[in-house]
């Protein structure tokens, strides 16, 4: 379904002559620019709007590299580096917006939580991939985390009460969950507990 969308985009993007890999700067540029703006302020669902399109940028760099013929290792790698830096920065303007408030010490301790083991969920993939092993498994990777964060946040912004904080809390939840399914998944193959996938590493991909 996706792919109906974001294929013509890319082909258009790829005939004018842009590059993957500029979709991807400028989609991790205006997400970080977004959120480090907008979320300090105060200004939740301004920002998570804005967030939100230039998000749309993560699921087109793969389109117009595949229109354009353009797909690389150093393409994928720069796209699953520059995730994390846009992860980081929504739930850093969130953390840094809870501190200048002050007064909620417990969601402020929730999203530090959440920065922490998205980034443990993205490492540990990583890790074992170098190692050799597929670790596809996992209730919360990169997109289903990104969905809660914004919609927590966007619609807290709109003026629906409590759902941020049940957004944060469902995030730490899924995101600690995913942890400790891709440690025991990563246990498993690399001490053969685990049947053989045909798992090659070398053509994987950046998704966390």
């Amino acid at each position: 379904m996706t792919s109906r969308v974001t294929a013509p985009l890319g082909r258009s993007l790829a005939r004018v002559g842009i590059s993957p890999n500029a979709v991807t700067l400028v989609g991790t540029a205006g997400v970080v620019a977004a959120a480090l703006y907008f979320y300090p302020r105060g200004d939740l669902y301004a920002g998570t709007i804005v967030i939100a399109v230039f998000a749309l940028f993560d699921m087109l760099d793969g389109a117009v590299a595949r229109a354009g013929d353009q797909t690389s290792d150093f393409g994928a790698f720069l796209d699953s580096t520059l995730d994390r830096v846009a992860d980081a920065a929504v739930l850093a303007g969130l953390l840094w917006w809870f501190i200048s408030e002050d007064d909620e010490p417990v969601l402020a301790g929730l999203t530090l939580f959440c920065l922490v083991t998205g980034f443990m969920v993205s490492y540990i993939k990583a890790r074992a991939e170098g190692l050799g092993v597929n670790c596809d498994v996992g209730v919360a990777e990169r997109t289903e985390r990104l969905i809660i964060i914004l919609a927590a946040v966007g619609l807290h912004g709109f003026g629906v009460p409590y759902v941020l904080a049940a957004g944060l809390w469902i995030l730490a939840v899924m995101s600690l969950a995913t942890v400790l399914q891709r440690l025991l998944e990563t246990r498993a193959r690399l001490t053969g507990e685990a049947e053989p996938d045909g798992y090659d590493h070398h053509a994987a991909d950046g998704e966390a």
